[in-house]
C-alpha cells in the first residue's frame, strides 16, 4: 500500500485530499437542509479551502452532488462485488442504503432529486483521479477506475430477474428498468411527501409492483 502511495505525486495526493475535505465537508453540513441552504461560504471556511480552489474541483456548487452519487455508486458496486447479489435482491441492496443513508443525510436525496429535474439528461459520472481513488477506495481501486453507471447497473438486475422468472408478467426488461429509476427517485420522493420513517418499507411496496406474485 505504501508502494502504491509512493507512485503517486504528492501534489495530486495534496489536490486530492483538498477535494475529497470540500466533500466531506459539504456532507456533514447538510444533514436534513436543502443543498441550495449550505452556503459556499461554510463549506470552504468547514473544510478551511479557499472559494478560488473550490471552483477549481467544482465549476458549480451543484456538482458535489454529481461527486456523491459517483462515490456512492462505486461503494455500492464494491459491496456487490464482495458479497455478490442478484436480481432484485440486488436491486433491494441499492434501495436499502439509500434509506439507510436517509437517516443520517435526509435532505441529500432531496437535493439530487431536485437538481436532476433541473437537467435534461442524467448527468455523467466525473472521472477520479488516481490519488482520489487511492484515498477513497483505497482496497478496491480497480473498481475505483471503472465508470459506473446506475442504468448499466438496474438494467443487469433487471434482466437477471428477468431470467430469473422473477419478474412480473406483462412487463418487460426495458420498462422494468424504467420503473426501477422510478422507484429509486419516487419512492423517496412520496416517503419524504408522507412524512414516512419507514423509507425501506415504502421501496418495498414500489418495488412489489415489479415483481411476480
Amino acid at each position: 500500500m505504501m508502494a502504491e502511495q509512493n507512485a503517486i505525486p504528492l501534489r495530486e495526493l495534496k489536490k486530492a485530499r483538498a477535494k475529497l475535505a470540500l466533500y466531506e465537508a459539504c456532507l456533514e453540513l447538510i444533514g436534513e437542509k436543502s443543498f441550495r441552504e449550505v452556503y459556499l461560504e461554510d463549506i470552504c471556511r468547514k473544510a478551511e479551502i479557499s472559494k478560488v480552489t473550490f471552483f477549481k474541483f467544482f465549476p458549480q456548487k451543484e456538482d458535489v452532488l454529481v461527486y456523491y452519487m459517483r462515490v456512492w455508486l462505486t461503494d455500492r458496486m464494491i459491496e456487490l462485488a464482495e458479497k455478490p447479489k442478484r436480481g432484485f435482491a440486488a436491486l433491494r441492496h441499492i434501495f436499502a442504503d439509500v434509506a439507510e443513508r436517509s437517516k443520517k443525510w435526509p435532505g441529500l436525496m432531496l437535493s439530487l432529486i431536485s437538481f436532476l429535474s433541473e437537467m435534461k439528461m442524467h448527468p455523467c459520472m466525473p472521472e477520479l483521479s488516481e490519488a482520489e481513488i487511492y484515498l477513497l477506495f483505497p482496497e478496491h481501486r480497480e473498481i475505483g477506475r471503472q465508470d459506473p453507471n446506475l442504468f448499466e447497473l438496474f438494467r443487469q438486475f433487471v434482466e437477471e430477474a428477468h431470467a430469473d422468472g422473477q419478474l412480473r408478467e406483462g412487463i418487460t426488461p426495458g420498462m422494468a428498468v424504467q420503473m426501477a429509476f422510478t422507484i429509486f427517485y419516487g419512492a423517496f420522493l412520496t416517503a419524504h411527501l408522507y412524512r414516512s420513517n419507514d423509507v425501506m418499507g415504502v421501496y418495498e411496496a414500489h418495488l412489489k409492483l415489479l415483481m411476480r406474485s
